[in-house]
């Protein structure tokens, strides 16, 4: 059998052909530079990169908050009172209106502030039927719970309108202070409340300055009693028996008349001072004792406020404050020394209080 090896790659007749020809850099005078040099200016180009980017996105955010804000003030109306704004809770007739007022916190001037301009929207509202005050408030400030008392008597003086205090988680102290100038007092069953009484409390820090600071704090005054009490000296039983007649009695009286004056249909001046103790009671407690009258939830409260304006089918609203973003910045902008000097204030000076603390 004959083959044809004319493929054989061993076959030294066919013309050999050569590689195509390829550039080869020269590498052999190049020298290496271990430091490079950057381009100059390219650090600032990201830094003002990183600043444009930062800006574009604080502004959409900004656009954001103003688009949601225009949201919100588009489902609510805003009184003439700037910075209030009106949410609806249950829709109904606009002519028989239930507004609702919040107390809700620790009682302080910021909250009777906030309450005084509620209660102002409510008043200048026509359609405002009834009030339902709602309180969630371990108490507080003896001042600020006494200006509250007055805003809402001062509202039912001014409007004759029927108003409900409506308590929710605690109403103790000066949450239940608040709640004797309504009308009538409805509580949830899971209430908190009593507590009345005057509580006043400070520091004594001499054994600290003296003992572990080496530190003798020097007090100049004009007669012995000007700086009673103290939080450099302790304080002795005669300073004692000085505070407890000039401070927390006249607090205690003050607090106890006006029970008295908001639940004297129903309990006399001396059941009040036996139940006016400090003790805390539960709803159901408070309703055995007459502290308040019913008990029951907001859906109850609303339907007794109806019943008490005579009125059925009411639109319910409560108030809320209009976003600010001035007020925030300038919050947030609050210098740290400010702060300091609040949080040493707050230290240093005593505190008379109807507050319940839960500690007792």
């Amino acid at each position: 059998m004959d083959f044809d090896n004319t493929q054989d790659s061993g076959n030294t007749d066919q013309p050999q052909q050569a590689p195509p020809a390829v550039n080869i850099a020269d590498f052999s005078s190049a020298v290496y530079d271990p430091y490079p040099k950057k381009k100059k200016g390219s650090g600032w180009k990201i830094f003002f990169t990183i600043v444009l980017g930062l800006s574009i996105l604080a502004n959409g955010f900004m656009l954001l908050g103003m688009v949601g804000m225009g949201v919100v003030l588009a489902g609510s109306s805003v009184s003439a009172d700037d910075g209030i704004i009106e949410k609806v809770l249950v829709d109904g007739d606009r002519s028989n209106k239930i507004a609702i007022v919040d107390i809700e916190g620790v009682i302080n001037g910021e909250m009777s502030e906030w309450v005084q301009k509620q209660l102002k929207t409510a008043e200048e509202d026509s359609h405002v039927r009834a009030l339902i005050v709602r309180i969630a408030s371990p108490g507080g400030g003896v001042a600020a719970s006494d200006q509250i008392h007055y805003y809402i008597s001062r509202f039912k003086e001014h409007t004759n309108k029927p108003v409900l205090a409506f308590m929710q988680s605690i109403a103790a102290s000066g949450g239940y202070y608040s709640a004797v100038a309504c009308d009538e007092i409805m509580a949830e069953p899971t209430v908190i409340t009593g507590s009345i009484g005057v509580i006043m409390n400070h520091l004594v820090i001499k054994g600290l300055l003296e003992e572990k600071l080496g530190i003798d704090p020097v007090t100049i005054k004009s007669g012995p009693r000007k700086d009673w009490p103290s939080m450099f000296n302790e304080t002795t039983d005669e300073e004692k028996r000085y505070l407890m007649e000039r401070v927390i009695t006249p607090a205690y009286d003050r607090f106890v008349e006006l029970v008295y004056q908001g639940r004297k249909d129903v309990l006399s001046a001396d059941q009040i001072r036996q139940l006016a103790d400090g003790s805390i009671y539960t709803a159901q407690q408070a309703l055995e004792n007459k502290l308040i009258d019913v008990v029951g939830y907001l859906d109850d409260a609303i339907y007794k406020a109806e019943q008490m304006a005579q009125i059925s089918g009411a639109k319910v609203v409560s108030y809320d404050e209009v976003f600010s973003l001035l007020s925030m910045m300038g919050a947030q902008s609050k210098g740290a020394i400010s702060i300091e000097s609040e949080i040493l204030e707050k230290i240093a000076a005593p505190r008379i209080l109807y507050l319940w603390d839960g500690k007792r």
